[in-house]
């Protein structure tokens, strides 16, 4: 039985937390998978910038959306492309979007970590579910791989 999920919204609370978080990560400080995701606007073509959280596996690089298709999602669909910032280092990143069989792994590993605690009201499944739960709720939160990146110091 799937469970009820939370619907999204940006509230002040969470605009004031992604600033915070943003600072640190500016900064290189947090656990290693926070980045800051830039991408840009797909109607304004103004920069948005927005803490992001990889999932690194034996599978490769991932993006993840757990919110579901929010802004970023529709601006790395549109362009393909974005960078990544932690500390002194900008990672100019290309990616392409996986199909549900593809992600369901990623989205599982994306689970099973602490930062659950915050984004697992926003899935329809529990962490540590069966990978075939994952594949039914792929549509939901789009699974970007990165295929191709380049580093430079600030």
């Amino acid at each position: 039985m799937a469970k009820q999920t939370k619907r999204f919204e940006m509230t002040k609370l969470r605009r004031t937390a992604n600033a915070v978080i943003g600072g640190f990560v500016k900064f290189g400080i947090g656990p290693a998978e926070l980045h800051l995701l830039t991408t840009r606007g797909s109607k304004s073509g103004f920069l948005r910038t927005t803490p992001v959280s990889l999932v690194e596996n034996d599978q490769g690089r991932f993006l993840v959306a757990p919110y579901g298709p929010v802004g970023w999602v529709r601006n790395i669909r549109k362009d393909g492309f974005a960078t990544l910032r932690r500390g002194g280092w900008i990672e100019l990143v290309s990616v392409t979007e996986v199909g549900p069989l593809r992600a369901a792994p990623v989205l599982r590993d994306y689970l099973d970590h602490p930062r659950a605690a915050v984004v697992g009201p926003h899935f329809e499944v529990e962490p540590g579910a069966p990978v075939e739960s994952f594949v039914e709720i792929a549509d939901a939160h789009p699974v970007f791989e990165i295929v191709r990146s380049t580093t430079v110091r600030l």
